[in-house]
């Protein structure tokens, strides 16, 4: 690793952005030795994610030269393996993201790429769709999906619109590491590429086909009478991000239009000012949304993260509202689209429903009900992408019926190739007006299904590990579980250890550890691909509810020792 010492004198030395050269020079009269290190330590690395960092100077921030040399080993990976190659470019409501857009752009246009871009912020499915759509050779979307606002990424995408495969990943990888950020970026005027063609303005009707298609993915059975006599109340907030235009046009589009915006959080921040943490998984981004369901008084609350591939919701559940997790959305999806689907006559058993390694042991329980084939693979929704982007080669691709991970992402429809809060938002509201017309809300239905199936619980443990120590301590915690497992957790006997490193069940390798528990229980340890942390997923199966939790909770208690 190169002295972070020498490498801030070179920034100093070669950096023309005003602010960013301000930041490295206050960084160095101040001397702040944790400061220096943590922006100079390490690249940020480029995965099947592409990049994600907090923004600021540095080799391991998120800025127009860590940009600029990602963008040039994109470049040269394209020109390397398609003729005229294009890309799609779209943002998020994240700080800098325009900036991003149109540096990335320019560097595309100075090696002969030509970009087309979404001139105002726009989902992630949105990009995926237009990669597609306009049949580019790849896309790129600046979205750092629910991190802080301290966050922006580089989310990189194939011809398929699926996240870039490893082998894509490595190629550009490579390609950078020989790319100096200061001598052998080729870029060029951004207006002046627009001028000559090499930028291309994504126009409406790319977006209109785009709603069209999630509407097209509707499996609703209920007559306009039914739909009339159970009307859908709803309180939704995009968190300050990029879902309010695409959400409620799909809704209107199907007829939900009884729509209560949060109106701290309707307008696009990328500072999240009532969010700091822009996660609908977490109850705190969620408050703004549930306090004005107390005086509104809808069917459901609806939350999308700023980029718009993960939705939350909440229903009442007596004085208050509780939060759906995202298994528990996932299973209630999955039956609801199988249940419609059977009304309609449609033989399950040749469909196929993806869900991941870490994801509720319950989908098991469906597939034996409904008789869909049920693939698992490991985390990370590019991974359920490239299962359907397999059944369309084979040209099976109608046999996709829905997919799944546990972080809050669903997608039933071959459209895109990544979670689309869009389209789950629809299918969600669809849904909750099936469940209504039975007297129940979504939080009664769930409980419904914990009770015919047997409950399964499920929880998600972050642990932090911030900085250059915490890369190094995440690394030795891995090493350490895998060089001595436990001998039980929970006072539970670890039956099996399933180590991901090495190939399991025709998977990708991963750095996933798997502890089987006596009792069918189990815990699983893998270090986030986007953040400094090492997430713990939970699953117990109890005669009730309060077993269920019990097991977890003991579960938690020694996870977190061994993760300490």
């Amino acid at each position: 690793m190169a002295d972070v010492h020498e490498l801030l004198s070179v920034w100093i030395e070669n950096v023309k952005d005003e602010e960013l050269l301000a930041e490295l020079k206050a960084m160095k009269e101040a001397g702040d030795e944790e400061a220096i290190t943590d922006a100079f330590f390490q690249e940020l690395a480029f995965g099947t994610a592409g990049l994600r960092g907090t923004l600021g100077a540095g080799t391991n921030r998120m800025n127009i030269y860590t940009v600029g040399r990602a963008t040039q080993g994109f470049a040269d990976y394209l020109v390397k393996h398609f003729e005229s190659p294009t890309v799609a470019i779209a943002r998020d409501s994240r700080n800098n993201g325009e900036l991003f857009v149109k540096t990335t752009a320019a560097i595309l246009a100075a090696n002969g790429v030509t970009s087309y871009v979404y001139p105002k912020i726009s989902p992630v499915p949105t990009l995926s769709w237009a990669t597609r759509y306009l049949e580019c050779s790849g896309g790129i979307c600046m979205t750092a999906s629910h991190n802080p606002a301290a966050y922006n990424g580089y989310k990189a995408y194939g011809p398929d619109g699926c996240q870039i495969t490893s082998e894509a990943a490595d190629a550009i990888s490579a390609a950078m590491n020989a790319c100096d950020p200061f001598r052998d970026v080729k870029t060029m005027d951004f207006d002046e590429a627009v001028e000559q063609g090499l930028v291309k303005w994504i126009g409406d009707e790319v977006l209109d086909a785009y709603y069209d298609a999630v509407a097209d993915k509707s499996v609703n059975n209920l007559t306009d009478e039914q739909i009339a006599n159970a009307p859908l109340k709803l309180v939704y907030t995009p968190l300050n991000g990029t879902g309010l235009i695409p959400v409620t046009t799909v809704l209107n589009k199907v007829g939900v239009t009884d729509i209560t915006v949060v109106p701290e959080q309707r307008d696009p921040d990328g500072d999240f000012p009532t969010c700091p943490y822009p996660n609908p998984e977490i109850r705190e981004a969620m408050q703004k949304g549930i306090d004005l369901c107390q005086e509104v008084k809808p069917d459901l609350l609806l939350a999308t993260d700023p980029d718009a591939d993960r939705v939350g919701v909440a229903c009442a559940d007596g004085d208050d509202y509780t939060q759906l997790t995202g298994n528990e959305m996932g299973v209630l999806l999955l039956d609801y689209i199988c249940k419609m689907r059977a009304q309609r006559g449609e033989d399950l058993s040749r469909k196929v429903a993806v869900t991941t390694i870490v994801s509720s042991a319950m989908v098991d329980a469906l597939a034996e009900e409904y008789g869909f084939e049920l693939r698992r693979c490991l985390t990370g929704f590019k991974y359920i992408g490239d299962i359907i982007t397999g059944l369309s080669d084979a040209g099976e691709v109608d046999r996709f019926i829905f997919g799944f991970e546990e972080s809050y992402g669903y997608l039933s429809g071959d459209h895109v190739r990544d979670k689309d809060a869009v389209n789950a938002s629809m299918l969600i509201c669809q849904m909750a007006q099936y469940y209504k017309l039975q007297g129940k809300n979504l939080v009664q239905a769930m409980r419904a299904l914990y009770e015919k199936h047997g409950f399964y619980h499920n929880k998600t443990v972050s642990l932090s590990y911030p900085g250059a120590d915490g890369a190094a301590k995440m690394a030795g915690i891995m090493a350490g579980l895998r060089a001595e497992a436990p001998a039980e957790i929970a006072g539970a006997k670890v039956e099996a250890v399933v180590d991901y490193a090495t190939c399991v069940n025709g998977l990708p390798k991963a750095d996933v550890i798997e502890f089987d528990l006596e009792g069918g229980n189990k815990a699983i340890v893998r270090p986030s691909g986007t953040e400094p942390k090492i997430k713990l997923y939970i699953f117990a199966k109890g005669e009730d509810a309060a077993a269920a939790d019990a097991l977890i909770d003991a579960i938690e208690e020694d996870g977190r020792k061994l993760l300490s």
